[in-house]
């Protein structure tokens, strides 16, 4: 199994990527980082933490 993980961006960011946050999936979490500074360690949350914070910032209630 390859630890490697695949980032992505927000099909809002700009087209620039360089300012944006950046989000890799993993079965039993979910790692967060700033584009701007790949160096720092990334945000580390689980999956039910990262639903209910798209759901908040998305307008709607963290219970879905």
């Amino acid at each position: 199994m390859s630890t490697e993980l695949s980032w992505y961006k927000s099909s809002y960011s700009g087209g620039d990527g360089d300012n944006c946050v950046e989000v890799a999936l993993r079965p039993d979490s979910v790692h967060i980082r700033d584009s701007k500074d790949k160096g720092i360690r990334p945000l580390v949350v689980t999956p039910t933490t990262w639903a209910a914070f798209t759901a908040l910032a998305a307008g709607g209630s963290p219970e879905g």
